[in-house]
Parts: structure tokens; C-alpha cells; sequence
């Protein structure tokens, strides 16, 4: 499913107007993108987590050459599926449990060391 489908078939099932759907769905990619970029993680309860992975520089070969080269450590986005999402896809639990998590939107007390953004 590709965004436009994703879009539509959103804005079906929840009778809101696409336009507004898509503002909604590109400030959540926005928020989620600027929270990693400063070192957030993003915790979706009952869906899953988004966080910056660090891999550390490691040793390869050029394929072309056959040369060893160093491949400089970098960052990169991950995400981890909460066990929620994975019973889910599993066809253990059924998809509209997952949005029970977010009938209630409670404030979250902010951990101490590592921030993290719930929600």
C-alpha cells in the first residue's frame, strides 16, 4: 500500500476529509523525524518504537576492486514492533486492539538521562 491508498482508505474508515488526513499523517512523520533527530526516542504504546541506531565502523570489501575499505560508523533510523503489532500480523490478536492504546491520552512523566517522547 502506497501512501495515496494509505491516505484514502484512511480517510474512509475514520470520515474525515483526505486533505485533513494528510496533514495529519505528514505532522506525525515530521514530529516523529524532528524527535530522532535530536536524540528522542519515540514510543507508539501498543505499536512500536522509533529511535536512532548507531553502527559502529566496521571493515568491508569493495566489490568492484576487491580493495578492504573502512566503513565509517554512521546513524541510522530503526523500528522496533511492540509485541501488540506483531500478534497482530500473526493473526493472534485482532488489528483494532492495537487502537484501544490510544483511546486515553495521559500525560507521561519525562524519564530522567536518555529522553524519550511518548505518544
Amino acid at each position: 500500500m502506497h501512501k495515496n491508498e494509505f491516505i484514502k482508505q484512511l480517510a474512509k474508515e475514520t470520515a474525515l476529509p483526505q486533505k485533513e488526513v494528510n496533514q495529519v499523517i505528514r505532522g506525525a512523520v515530521e514530529l516523529i523525524a524532528r524527535r530522532l533527530k535530536d536524540g528522542d526516542k519515540v514510543v507508539l504504546t501498543g505499536f512500536g518504537t522509533f529511535e536512532v541506531r548507531h553502527r559502529r565502523a566496521r571493515r568491508g570489501v569493495n566489490p568492484q576492486t576487491k580493495e578492504h575499505i573502512t566503513i565509517p560508523e554512521t546513524q541510522t533510523p530503526g523500528f522496533t514492533a511492540s509485541n501488540s503489532l506483531k500478534l497482530t500480523v500473526l493473526g493472534e490478536v485482532d488489528p483494532s486492539s492495537l487502537s484501544s492504546e490510544f483511546d486515553e491520552v495521559e500525560k507521561v512523566p519525562r524519564p530522567r538521562g536518555r529522553r524519550k517522547v511518548a505518544i
